[in-house]
């Protein structure tokens, strides 16, 4: 794991191989930096759902995964009014295949399937962008406060 945690700048990014235990490994990473930043109770959240879409860039890219966790306030375009809008944490997850994920529908003894769906309900929200060599599924949550 190669990490960087800036507590200034609101920033925390660590690349992970592509291994089995780079799951673990980045529920661990995600869960110290939100402790250190005061911000446990978006913790158990933030952690499964990067579970999920680390899970997902095992199953289906190979070559390194990338986490990011960045503190940022959301753009008043973005919320339509004047007041201060709120501040939130985007969690990032990158990998090398540029195919992003699909939502489907899983049926109730799917053993897998739920991943996209869980982030799109639990997320205040979420999305793709593509990259130079792959794509990023990004999710937000509202900061508490």
């Amino acid at each position: 794991m190669v990490g960087v945690l800036d507590m200034e700048g609101a920033c925390a990014e660590w690349t992970f191989p592509a291994e089995p235990n780079a799951v673990r490994t980045a529920r661990h990473a995600v869960r110290d930096a939100l402790a250190d930043w005061g911000l446990d109770e978006l913790s158990d959240v933030s952690v499964l759902l990067v579970s999920e879409l680390v899970t997902n860039s095992l199953r289906y890219a190979s070559g390194p995964i990338g986490v990011r966790l960045v503190r940022l306030a959301t753009p008043r375009a973005l919320t339509g009014t004047a007041a201060a809008a709120p501040a939130v944490l985007r969690v990032e997850v990158s990998d090398p295949l540029p195919d992003p994920p699909r939502e489907r529908a899983a049926g109730p003894d799917d053993e897998g399937g739920r991943g996209i769906q869980l982030v799109a309900c639990s997320a205040r929200r979420w999305g793709t962008r593509r990259g130079k060599s792959g794509k990023t599924v990004w999710f937000e949550l509202a900061l508490p406060g």
